[in-house]
């Protein structure tokens, strides 16, 4: 076990779960660095955990390489290793008929979700094989989608069930250097992307209904213990969920 507190880098980190995670984290002792678009938002972020000493922002586009390479070179300059990499930055595509989206948004989901995680596990692999102690941990945000589509989602959808193979791959690649690689899949967290389930979305069946929301910090919660894990163990797929919200069985 190291003495000296471990670092964490969270992507999407300046709202919703990627906030949520950042703050968890912080309150658990980790020094953490932020990464977003925006810098703004993420210094909004440390002010309000009051950790401000444990904290780093940078503004970083996920789908960009060199802007990746540069978000990982910050954190090892100012906290010298990288324990953890919270994947967690995504956007969606409107709410519209498949024949209807465009490539181009079709193309900036599958950029920022899909490769912008391969370019994050990629930067994560070559910090965390290098360092010493060797090794660390990977948590990629799969989301529902990843197992369950909803009706017109299908560039959100396609890209998160990549996620998971990205997920099931980088585990098996990151054994030789003590890297564990898995996945959290959210259902329903009470964030600005999400708030629109409690106005009614539409269902499978054509209906539309409002779907319960959890608190977004119980995702937190969820980060921080399989952040805490030894990297002998690893949960490589976690599912946390509004327990009523309409995933299993028929809605």
């Amino acid at each position: 076990m190291r003495s000296s507190p471990q670092v964490a880098i969270v992507t999407g980190a300046g709202s919703g779960v990627g906030k949520a995670a950042v703050l968890a984290l912080l309150k658990d002792g980790w020094q953490v660095v932020l990464a977003g678009r925006r810098l703004a938002p993420l210094e909004e972020v440390i002010v309000e955990s009051g950790l401000g000493a444990q904290a780093l922002a940078v503004s970083t586009d996920v789908a960009d390489e060199a802007s990746v390479k540069n978000l990982f070179d910050a954190a090892v300059q100012k906290f010298g290793r990288v324990d953890l990499l919270f994947n967690n930055a995504g956007v969606n595509a409107p709410a519209i008929p498949l024949e209807d989206l465009t490539v181009a948004q079709w193309k900036n989901v599958v950029d920022i979700n899909l490769t912008g995680m391969f370019l994050c596990i990629q930067a994560a692999f070559r910090v965390m094989k290098a360092q010493s102690p060797r090794g660390g941990r990977i948590i990629n945000n799969g989301s529902i989608s990843a197992t369950t589509p909803r009706p017109h989602s299908i560039a959100y959808t396609a890209t998160k069930h990549g996620v998971s193979g990205l997920t099931k791959t980088a585990s098996l690649d990151g054994r030789r250097y003590d890297i564990a690689v898995g996945q959290i899949d959210i259902g329903n967290a009470a964030t600005d992307m999400a708030m629109r389930m409690a106005k009614g979305v539409i269902q499978a069946n054509g209906e539309i209904a409002v779907e319960p929301l959890m608190d977004v910090n119980i995702v937190g919660q969820s980060v921080v213990y399989m952040a805490n894990l030894p990297l002998e163990a690893n949960v490589m797929f976690h599912t946390v969920m509004a327990t009523k919200m309409p995933f299993a069985g028929r809605g």
